[in-house]
């Protein structure tokens, strides 16, 4: 119960910021529960990988490669679903900074850090 609030949770704030950015595509709020459990997963399975393999780039850029990493976790979700469209890498980043930002703020107000 507690992933589905959390997921339902992150597809509103997706909504949202999808709104906000122009550059930023989605079809509707089943397509963002959607990209809300894609990038979840991700999250998971492939994140963690990719942050050990560029773990050098990592120290070499003191953690700011890690901005990277989540802007292509994004990028790969655009693939993978459709209906959410991103018209350049820079603006994946940029979405990722603001959706981890207001993660943070929405998940600190309802008491369900990690």
């Amino acid at each position: 119960m507690k992933l589905l609030f959390r997921i339902l949770i992150t597809a509103g704030l997706v909504m949202l910021i999808s709104s906000l950015m122009s550059t930023v595509d989605i079809d509707g709020f089943t397509t963002a529960v959607i990209v809300a459990a894609v990038l979840g997963l991700l999250n998971i399975f492939v994140k963690p990988i990719l942050t050990i393999l560029t773990l050098p780039v990592t120290f070499l850029t003191l953690g700011l490669f890690l901005f990277v990493l989540n802007g292509a976790m994004i990028k790969i979700c655009s693939t993978l679903v459709d209906g959410f469209r991103i018209n350049s890498f820079w603006t994946a980043i940029v979405f990722s900074i603001i959706l981890s930002i207001s993660q943070s703020i929405v998940f600190k107000m309802i008491g369900e850090d990690k």
